[in-house]
């Protein structure tokens, strides 16, 4: 028979409360520089006590920086104390969504003549999108505005290949009429110039231009539907299936490198933007000392300070009791963003020189030289947890002398070698890279020859394990990289 008491336990632990100024920090941490710009906007919206400083007014921003040096050296000790880099071991990866804004870009814009991107003198000489083209000719083929309105939206889900790559049902899902009405516009879109627009995929580019010419027999469909073996250059078995002899081929093959696989290439298209370096290095002279100079980007790396002028003077009219309490909220949150944001900068800069320290090798010599490293070795290092190293180098990019780079590129598996000596898995890539750049059309090296030269060189590593990275790298079979290289000689 079981009893039931109550007990009264006195217990003590130790645990980490995440209070919402730390939360921020590492909210901030995992930000890129374009994205940290996009939060910093909504927060001056929201906070009237900050205020962005532009680039000509870096020399009063000093000034001002200064003043609140002494005005929060307190809270700068208090933050200090608060964040050790280790917070973020209790927080998960999904905590956050930093988002992005950049999704509203060009939806609206400046109507005024002020504006000398949309001058009459420059609107004449604009260049025409295939949107454009597409447009004029659907105004010409359709008289119904429904249709054509169909038509104008059908004409937005074109890539820049001129490809519409839904299927039927998932476009009349999308655009909300009926099946037969959009099957019966593509039938007519389908004929527009370019010839090849509006097709699925490219083998129905091709039969749409060889449609056109005149050319499209059974021996044609039949070759469209196998062009894999067309790029594995496996002419014996396309002769089979195709059933046709060698010169006959010859001719098919000759046709089809005559056709256009991208019909829309003419056409301008929107530049999508480059990625944008959130750090930089820059070797320095000798005269200097040589060695590598480590800077956030500060043309892209938004400023803010505390408008101490507008609180004081606000703060001497306020007497009500809800008033004072809004100022001082927006005070303190004000002041933890400036320092969240300069121990963003601090934790981004310690973790981007070890890296760099690191792998110093690989910025003088390429890639082969490039060292295996692991986020538990720099976070040991910067003395931080292994998820704020992961933070930091996420989605954020290095501008190197080898070029723009993510941080997380430097972090590889390491493969032991018969000399004791680790290699990086990308430093073995660039190996077998080099390797099959090097082969002749009667030296093509198979996965076992690759195995043994890489293990003359001291890298001991499996058949199996050739084969993945060469896969990854995405390099042909050796059969297959024989007859290509036959073909071309």
């Amino acid at each position: 028979m079981s009893s039931i008491s109550q007990h009264l336990n006195l217990r003590q632990s130790q645990n980490l409360v995440m209070t919402p100024q730390l939360q921020q920090a590492i909210k901030l941490l995992q930000l890129n520089n374009v994205e940290l710009a996009e939060f910093v906007e909504e927060e001056l919206a929201e906070n009237p006590l900050l205020e962005k400083v532009e680039a000509e007014d870096s020399g009063a921003g000093e000034d001002q920086a200064s003043e609140e040096k002494e005005a929060t050296d307190e809270m700068q000790d208090e933050f200090d104390e608060s964040w050790t880099g280790n917070e973020a071991e209790t927080s998960s990866q999904n905590d956050f969504d930093p988002g992005s804004s950049m999704a509203n870009v060009g939806a609206g814009g400046n109507s005024s003549f002020d504006n000398l991107d949309r001058s009459f003198e420059n609107s004449i000489s604009r260049p025409k999108t295939l949107r454009d083209h597409v447009l004029e000719q659907l105004h010409l083929t359709f008289d119904d505005s429904r249709d054509r309105l169909i038509g104008a939206l059908l004409a937005e889900q074109l890539d820049e290949s001129g490809y519409i790559r839904q299927n039927l049902p998932e476009l009349t899902e999308r655009l909300g009429c009926s099946e037969e009405r959009v099957s019966r516009l593509m039938g007519r879109m389908r004929q527009f110039d370019p010839t090849g627009i509006f097709a699925y995929d490219l083998a129905d580019c091709l039969a749409l231009q060889l449609e056109e010419k005149g050319t499209l027999d059974q021996p044609m469909r039949l070759l469209l539907e196998n062009l894999e073996l067309l790029a594995a250059h496996d002419h014996k078995k396309l002769m089979v299936v195709c059933g046709v002899n060698e010169t006959y081929l010859e001719d098919m093959i000759g046709e089809i490198r005559a056709l256009n696989p991208k019909p829309a290439g003419e056409f301008d298209h929107l530049v999508v933007q480059t990625v944008v370096p959130d750090v930089l290095m820059k070797a320095l002279p000798k005269t200097l000392g040589g060695g590598w100079r480590v800077e956030l980007n500060s043309e892209t790396l938004p400023k803010v300070l505390i408008n101490h002028d507008y609180y004081t003077e606000v703060a001497k009219k306020t007497k009500d009791k809800k008033d004072k309490e809004y100022l001082s909220t927006h005070l303190n949150s004000a002041s933890w963003l400036v320092k969240a944001m300069d121990q963003r900068a601090k934790t981004i800069l310690k973790a981007a020189s070890e890296i760099i320290e690191h792998q110093e090798a690989f910025f003088l010599y390429g890639v082969e030289f490039l060292k295996p490293l692991t986020l538990k070795e720099i976070a040991s290092k910067i003395d931080m947890h292994e998820s704020t190293v992961s933070r930091v180098t996420n989605n954020k990019y290095i501008g190197t002398p080898r070029g723009v780079l993510e941080l997380k590129y430097f972090f590889s598996t390491a493969l032991m070698g018969t000399d004791g000596i680790s290699h990086s898995s990308e430093a073995i890539k660039a190996r077998l890279q080099s390797l099959v750049d090097e082969e002749t059309a009667h030296n093509v090296l198979s996965d076992d020859k690759l195995v043994d030269i890489l293990q003359q060189e001291g890298i001991d590593i499996a058949r199996r394990t050739v084969a993945k990275y060469r896969e990854a790298l995405r390099i042909p079979s050796s059969v297959q990289r024989r007859r290509l290289k036959k073909v071309r000689d």
